[in-house]
C-alpha cells in the first residue's frame, strides 16, 4: 500500500475500533489545539504547532500508537510504564479503554513545551 497523501486517505485505511480511536484522538487535538496543523507525517496522523512537532497518532491492528516527541515520553514515563513502548512511542491496546485523560495531558504538555 502506498503512503497516504491526506488525512482522509490515512483514516480511510481503518475501520471499527481503530478508526473510532483515531477519530477520537483527532477530535481531541482539534478541540485542545485548534491552531495545530494537521496532516500525514511520517506515514501517520500528525500535528504541528508553529511548524514544530506536537503529537502523532498511528493506527495499528492491535493498538493506537502515540508519539509525543521529543520530550513527551520522558515527562510521562510513570504513566506510560504500564503500556508497551517503542523508541518515542507508546501503544494503547485496542482491547483496553483509551486513556483520554492521559492523552489530553500529553497534548497540553506538548503545547506548553512549544510555547516555551
Amino acid at each position: 500500500m502506498s503512503v497516504p497523501k491526506s488525512v482522509d486517505d490515512y483514516l480511510a485505511q481503518f475501520d471499527g475500533e481503530v478508526l473510532a480511536r483515531l477519530l477520537l484522538c483527532q477530535k481531541l487535538v482539534r478541540q485542545l489545539v485548534p491552531t495545530a496543523e494537521e496532516g500525514v507525517m511520517y506515514g501517520i496522523l500528525g500535528y504541528k504547532l508553529g511548524g514544530n512537532p506536537l503529537v502523532y497518532f498511528g493506527g495499528f491492528k492491535n493498538h493506537i500508537g502515540l508519539y509525543a516527541t521529543p520530550n513527551g515520553h520522558d515527562a510521562f514515563k510513570k504513566e506510560f510504564a504500564k503500556y508497551t513502548q517503542g523508541k518515542g512511542s507508546v501503544q494503547f491496546p485496542n482491547d483496553q479503554t483509551l486513556p483520554i485523560d492521559l492523552i489530553t495531558r500529553v497534548v497540553e504538555y506538548r503545547v506548553e513545551q512549544l510555547a516555551g
